[in-house]
């Protein structure tokens, strides 16, 4: 089945162009240790999925770039078409002269209405080349006005023209020091409608993802470049085809529908997080070892002290005992830091899975008391490496890693309310107050529902 991403703004064209180079990257690149028929499999499953075939022989991706500025698509389309490997449909974009300014409001209740038409069209069209469609994805920016306001307002289109296809938003969390003044503003509007229309968000966040450039990958001047590259990774390392199940013959055909079945069990809970190792400059690789016990060790610990990277984990923290009762937010009779989850999902490729054990992400300490482990873990596997690296594991993961950055970010944005700050930027679009608070109002109780758990 089909996937159609939908690029929103200059942040989801320029990311969603780097998810489809990684994609390719790794379709064409050496895979020695699977058979030719194994590899054949491998990237017709990939094709089907992200891209359609022309009479030219060039793969298309199954794409549709929206943004109120040219410069960004135009760039994107030509350096595709330049790779040789890949290219966009040149009918597939929208763009507009001018941009929505940072504002939210202007994206969502001017833009979003006015356009809505030819857009939806675009998507429809694009859905109508899948043979079968599994859903959408979508790109955006949670900080400017164009990816998180018509962001926002496109997928609850999405949602309103395919009610029975799946949605999951791919979501950019801002820097911390401020990209734009009103970011607050913006993230907690855009975190509420998708919450509405959306099955669930998967949230990469800025700061995280440029520690682990300056870190792990070494890289002494970070380009947005980088940063997107460095995501894009990540996303390719859980969509590219995979087995779902040990019997499995065939490749996932429903890549969607199993992340959904498989790390939103409840409504109420949408936010994933993606965590994925090794990671290093491809300088090192030649010279680096990995094995499945200390991949898998390091990957547990990151989940249950919500730490983004290998490196600096702290390993004080453990799971709290069994038998010990349900902690209130403030409580300490929880171990410190430590990360509760709703479900989890293990992604491994590459050699000698055999020896890869994930048994230590079934302790029932894990999870939160509603869910059996058996429900709440699943492993996904294919003997077949990803981009350079003969072994790498990626945790998609539903649970309180959002929680601390979300409170934050909902407790800058009241304090600017409270205030009365730049609202009038807001209002003069059709943002009333009202939408404000019932945007507080429903993260409020996300936060609640996480805190709980």
């Amino acid at each position: 089945m089909s996937i159609v991403t939908v690029q929103l703004g200059q942040c989801g064209n320029q990311i969603g162009h780097e998810v489809f180079n990684a994609i390719c990257s790794d379709v064409h690149g050496k895979h020695g240790l699977c058979s030719k028929k194994e590899n054949e499999s491998y990237q017709d499953a990939c094709k089907e999925r992200f891209f359609r075939q022309e009479k030219d022989g060039v793969p298309v991706a199954r794409a549709v770039l929206v943004d109120m500025e040219p410069k960004v698509i135009s760039q994107t389309l030509a350096v595709a078409a330049r790779s040789g490997y890949w290219k966009y449909d040149d009918r597939s974009h929208f763009c507009q002269k001018q941009g929505s300014g940072n504002n939210w409001a202007n994206g969502y209740s001017v833009h979003g209405p006015k356009h809505k038409d030819v857009i939806m069209n675009l998507v429809q069209k694009e859905a109508e080349k899948c043979d079968r469609l599994s859903g959408f994805v979508t790109i955006m920016s949670m900080a400017g006005g164009t990816g998180s306001g018509l962001g926002a307002f496109v997928t609850q289109c999405l949602r309103d023209a395919f009610p029975a296809s799946f949605i999951l938003n791919h979501v950019i969390w801002p820097y911390g020091t401020g990209e734009v003044i009103v970011q607050n503003y913006n993230s907690v509007l855009t975190l509420s409608h998708l919450y509405r229309s959306s099955d669930a968000l998967l949230v990469h966040e800025n700061d995280i993802v440029h520690k682990i450039c300056a870190q792990l990958l070494n890289i002494k001047q970070i380009s947005f470049r980088d940063v997107n590259r460095l995501i894009a990774h990540q996303l390719g390392s859980v969509f590219q085809p995979i087995y779902t199940s040990e019997s499995a013959l065939h490749y996932s055909r429903s890549p969607l529908g199993d992340l959904m079945e498989t790390l939103v069990p409840h409504p109420e809970f949408k936010m994933l997080g993606l965590r994925n190792i090794p990671q290093m400059p491809e300088s090192s690789l030649a010279y680096s070892t990995f094995s499945w016990p200390g991949l898998i060790k390091h990957l547990r610990q990151m989940l249950i002290a919500n730490a983004a990277m290998e490196e600096g984990i702290d390993w004080q923290v453990r799971p709290p005992c069994p038998g010990s009762s349900i902690p209130s937010r403030h409580s300490t009779s929880k171990p410190l830091h430590f990360n509760t989850s709703i479900a989890n999902l293990v992604v491994l490729r590459g050699k000698d899975l055999h020896s890869a054990d994930t048994g230590s992400f079934q302790d029932p300490a894990l999870y939160t008391s509603w869910l059996t482990p058996q429900d709440a873990f699943n492993l996904w596997k294919t003997p077949r490496a990803f981009n350079k690296y003969e072994k790498s594991a990626a945790l998609v993961s539903n649970s309180q890693f959002l929680l601390k950055p979300l409170d934050k970010l909902v407790g800058k944005a009241w304090k600017m309310f409270a205030s009365k700050a730049y609202i009038h930027q807001y209002t003069k679009y059709g943002i009333e107050e009202d939408d404000f608070l019932d945007s507080f109002t429903a993260l409020e109780q996300v936060i609640s529902s996480y805190t709980t758990l």
